[in-house]
């Protein structure tokens, strides 16, 4: 059996190390000309935990994950509002997760099937067509693949769900934020290695987080109706962040020696569907829950694993293994989605009262009572 991929990301690469796994083929066609790395920070727990252990990769993505050692939440003007040290930390996240960075969760994946996949980079899907038995993309530079399988693995703006199940605006659901995420060429002096500095205020949040082996990510948050159509990243960001001090002016000013940054909205998917005959939708292209809901590389893993478990169990027979597994997956993903959609109306809000209270649950988890407890309850319990 064969499946074409389209998208070279967790989804993407998650879905060909589990499809080999059972003795599938793969061949993954990316339109980036390389691998991307970086990215931000995602704890990575749940049903991505338990596949990631599975399929044999949790070693390695420990060996890449690191512990915050201290989360400082900062005022506009640079002081401390209060910080949460290691421990406590520890206590809202459990013993069955990690911290780790999108790029260095792709990264155990890549070196996973780049012996035994084909991946294509800088190259783009333009057509499907599929019958009973087989389908063929055609991709830009005209050559023609057939597989078994086509899975939609290309992310928020996928070009797989518009060719086959319709035009982009029919499925995003749009969360009113902007997000810009890029790594440093240096640790701001404020900044401990190993610790995360994060301030909000008036609906724009940003965060320093030091990884504690030399990298640094800036992450930038903000609500649309500070932003302007057509202007690029920098000028955006200066615009939005030029008021605020602390770091901002040092990590807006590493923004033009990054080497990529990711800027986009902050979006759902929601289709009613995530498969049509031999087409199936994986990752964000299918569900995308945002960074607000915290679980999309989870889900895109344990999404994976589902799915090569499905297609295993149901040999000849690619469409009943495609609804069983989504009739599995999707209560999750509908869940974290409802998650996503109500920490909106907290994150980064304009009203300095909101703010104060969006705060408080963390100002309470600081305090050793609480946190023992949280101990107690969340992983001893």
């Amino acid at each position: 059996m064969r499946a074409i991929i389209i998208g070279a990301g967790i989804a993407g690469l998650a879905t060909a190390l589990r499809l080999h796994q059972i003795g599938w083929d793969s061949l993954i066609v990316e339109r980036a000309p390389q691998r991307r790395g970086g990215g931000y920070a995602v704890t990575f727990g749940g049903i991505g935990y338990d596949a990631a252990e599975r399929m044999g990769i949790l070693d390695e993505l420990r060996a890449k994950a690191f512990d915050t050692t201290e989360l400082i939440y900062y005022k506009k003007d640079g002081s401390r509002r209060f910080a949460l040290d290691r421990a406590t930390i520890a206590a809202t996240t459990g013993p069955r997760s990690i911290t780790i960075l999108r790029g260095d969760l792709e990264s155990v994946l890549y070196e996973k099937v780049k012996g035994h996949t084909e991946i294509r980079f800088g190259a783009t899907l333009t057509a499907i067509d599929q019958d009973s038995r087989a389908v063929r993309v055609t991709l830009d530079d005209g050559s023609i693949e057939e597989a078994d399988l086509l899975i939609g693995a290309d992310g928020l703006h996928s070009a797989t769900r518009a060719l086959v199940f319709g035009p982009e605006e029919d499925f995003l659901l749009d969360l009113e934020h902007k997000v810009a995420v890029y790594m440093l060429d240096h640790r701001p002096a404020t900044i401990a290695p190993g610790a995360t500095g994060t301030l909000s205020s008036n609906g724009r949040t940003a965060a320093v987080i030091s990884v504690g082996d030399g990298r640094n990510v800036a992450f930038f948050g903000y609500r649309t109706d500070h932003a302007r159509p057509g202007e690029d990243a920098a000028t955006q960001l200066e615009r939005v962040y030029g008021d605020l001090g602390w770091v901002i002016p040092e990590a807006l000013a590493g923004l033009a020696r990054a080497d990529s940054v990711y800027f986009d909205t902050i979006s759902q998917v929601v289709a009613p569907r995530w498969s049509s005959g031999r087409v199936v939708l994986v990752g964000d292209a299918a569900w995308c829950v945002t960074l607000f809901a915290g679980y999309g590389s989870a889900l895109a893993v344990g999404g994976a694993d589902g799915l090569g478990t499905e297609l295993a169990a149901h040999p000849g027979d690619i469409p009943a293994a495609l609804i069983v597994w989504e009739a599995a997956i999707r209560p999750e993903a509908e869940r974290k989605q409802q998650i996503g959609r109500r920490v909106k109306g907290v994150y980064a809000p304009a009203n300095p009262l909101l703010l104060w209270l969006s705060l408080l649950p963390l100002r309470l988890a600081s305090l050793p009572p609480v946190r023992r407890y949280m101990t107690r309850r969340f992983i001893k319990g």
